[in-house]
């Protein structure tokens, strides 16, 4: 069975995997397993061990279900961020190596250096050195793999920042040889993009929708 991993957003700092059960109705009935992940965030938890949370709780997946065929990862926001780190992975330190076949990037960061001016650092407490080792853009395999398919996707309402940030991600991406797609989707924000997966008829609850057969 496909599985798609959840990452919630919220900035690093708010919500949590327990409200992050929205868009698995459609897709469990198409034959897709959901799986949300949680992680310490802040001011618990710091950027290096939410980046090591999420990859452990991959490889945990991969070592507890046999049964996987093919893993997929969504992320939302801060979650998108989290989700790309995860593509960024050397697996040899985890004595397994998820057959990732695709990610949906949603309203993601992937750049952290000008987070470090605003107040979302004030709960994060990042050195620059912390926003350089953990920022997707600054650390891209140069090794695609040949069986992941990239989506990134971002809101017509998203802010500047937001955008810019998805489309120089997407052609750095493609750059380094992934195969990637870019969605600019009209008519939402940076929350609604997100919300709407709990629709059947929404594109990206389509998409997800599409895994089963594309294994």
């Amino acid at each position: 069975f496909p599985v798609l991993v959840y990452i919630h957003g919220g900035y690093w700092q708010c919500l949590s995997k327990d409200e992050s059960g929205f868009a698995a109705p459609p897709l469990v009935s198409q034959g897709v397993a959901v799986v949300a992940v949680g992680y310490d965030t802040a001011p618990k938890g710091h950027m290096d061990a939410m980046v090591l949370q999420v990859r452990r709780s991959l490889a945990f997946l991969v070592r507890r279900y046999s049964g996987i065929r093919g893993l997929y990862l969504c992320g939302h926001s801060a979650g998108a961020h989290l989700a790309a780190m995860v593509l960024s992975t050397d697996w040899t330190e985890y004595g397994v190596v998820p057959d990732i076949k695709g990610a949906v990037l949603v309203s993601g960061v992937y750049n952290l250096e000008p987070i470090l001016h605003t107040y979302v650092n004030d709960a994060l407490n990042m050195s620059w050195e912390v926003a350089q080792r953990n920022s997707p853009m600054l650390c891209i395999p140069p090794a695609a793999p040949a069986s992941c398919e990239v989506l990134v996707a971002v809101a017509q309402h998203d802010s500047p920042e937001f955008r810019r940030q998805s489309q120089e991600y997407g052609q750095a991406l493609r750059a380094a040889g992934w195969s990637v797609s870019l969605l600019d989707l009209a008519g939402v924000d940076h929350f609604d993009i997100i919300e709407k997966l709990s629709e059947e008829s929404y594109v990206l609850t389509q998409v997800g929708k599409k895994l089963p057969s594309a294994l």
